[in-house]
């Protein structure tokens, strides 16, 4: 399971133990060529042949994007790449900031699935 969070709330939980269909890993096949040909802007800066690094920090910015416009084709294929393409990655943490987001890829903490609290106030 790999999860992706804003601002400390679970957003989306990816299963990896589901099939990835053919048009889907297609899909990522095509992020990537086109990533490689055309290179990737990060923080400003121009990358003509990033490695595999950079294309995640630079997949991660675009869903975290996807995710605050409620994109949601863009947040399935860029949580789908951020799965597939980094089988280790367990947690993408997503934090706003001023001008634009925090980005964390993290390989080391697994994801606890998260569950509502039924709170009952006593009554006295």
């Amino acid at each position: 399971m790999m999860a992706v969070l804003l601002n400390g709330v679970a957003q989306i939980e990816y299963d990896r133990t589901k099939a990835l269909p053919d048009y889907q890993g297609a899909y990522l096949d095509k992020m990537d060529r086109k990533m490689e040909a055309e290179g990737i802007d990060i923080d400003g800066q121009r990358i003509q042949m990033p490695a595999l690094a950079q294309k995640a920090q630079f997949v991660a910015a675009n869903l975290a994007n996807a995710i605050v416009t409620n994109d949601e084709a863009q947040v399935a294929a860029m949580t789908t790449w951020l799965a597939v393409r980094l089988p280790e990655l367990k947690q993408v943490k997503l934090r706003e900031e001023e001008g634009g987001f925090a980005i964390e890829l993290d390989f080391d903490q697994g994801y606890i699935k998260q569950h509502p609290v039924q709170i009952t106030p006593r009554r006295h």
